[in-house]
Order: structure tokens, then C-alpha cells, then sequence
């Protein structure tokens, strides 16, 4: 594929995240905090907000099989998991989250449920489609010139 083709991909790619609200402002600053001395910096920063919040996750779902349900534990594990997912502009999942807590505040355990397996729904379109994004930009960002062989 040409090069020109590939940068218009990724251009199309990243900006349908904004466009469908999965990404938000957030990220774009992200991307401003990248330079050539650290060309991986929001890939590297995604990845650690996957790595940490499956363990938040975790934390939730073990949270909400209690009985009867501590709804401020809930909250504070929420607050945490809407946190890392605010730093990096996850849009969707943030709003999911902000609906979890107010579940929360009104001790509706039947709304935390629903809106948790919507929460892990977002996460997970959201996940895919940045490991897509980068798997694009990595292909993209290759080598840009062909060798040649060195001249006598």
C-alpha cells in the first residue's frame, strides 16, 4: 500500500473514534505529549490503562456479587476505573461510568448491573479498535525507505 494511502487510513481511523464519540479531547492531548524522543507514548500509555483497569474491573465485577451490595465500595471502585478512563479520553466509557455512580447514589443494584455490562461492552469496542489503530500506525509508521544497496 502507499504510503500516502496508509497515513490517509490511520487519518480516517483515528478521526471516526472522535466522530462516534469513543475519544474526546483528552486524547488529543495525549498525542500532543508525543514526540521522536518517545514516538510510542500514547500506545504505551493505552496499553498501561488496559493492564491496570482489568484489574479495577475485576475489583467491580467481585464487588457486585456480594450480597447484600456495598455501594459506596462500588462508587470508590468506579470513581477509580472513570479516573483511568477519563486520562486517556475514553468518551464512552467515562459517560457509562458517570450513569454507574448515579446508580450507585440512589442504591439501585439492578442499574449497576445493566450499566456495568454496558460499561465492559465500551471498553471492549474501545479496546479493539485502538489495538486496530496502532496495529495501523506501526504498519505506517515502518520503514520509509527502501534500501539500497551502497555504492562503491
Amino acid at each position: 500500500m502507499e504510503r500516502n494511502q496508509m497515513l490517509r487510513q490511520v487519518a480516517v481511523m483515528r478521526q471516526s473514534f472522535f466522530d462516534q464519540g469513543f475519544l474526546d479531547e483528552q486524547f488529543v492531548q495525549l498525542e500532543e505529549l508525543q514526540d521522536d524522543a518517545n514516538p510510542n507514548f500514547v500506545e504505551e500509555v493505552v496499553t498501561l490503562y488496559y493492564r491496570d483497569s482489568s484489574r479495577q474491573i475485576l475489583n467491580i465485577d467481585q464487588a457486585l456479587e456480594r450480597n447484600p451490595l456495598d455501594f459506596n465500595k462500588l462508587d470508590t471502585y468506579m470513581h477509580q476505573f472513570k479516573g483511568s478512563s477519563t486520562s486517556i479520553g475514553a468518551k464512552k466509557v467515562k459517560a457509562e461510568c458517570t450513569q454507574f455512580r448515579e446508580y450507585c447514589k440512589a442504591g439501585n443494584g439492578e442499574g449497576c448491573m445493566r450499566t456495568f455490562q454496558q460499561v465492559k461492552k465500551e471498553y471492549a469496542i474501545l479496546k479493539r479498535k485502538l489495538e486496530a489503530y496502532f496495529q495501523q500506525v506501526r504498519v505506517q509508521s515502518g520503514p520509509s525507505e527502501t534500501a539500497c544497496r551502497p555504492r562503491n
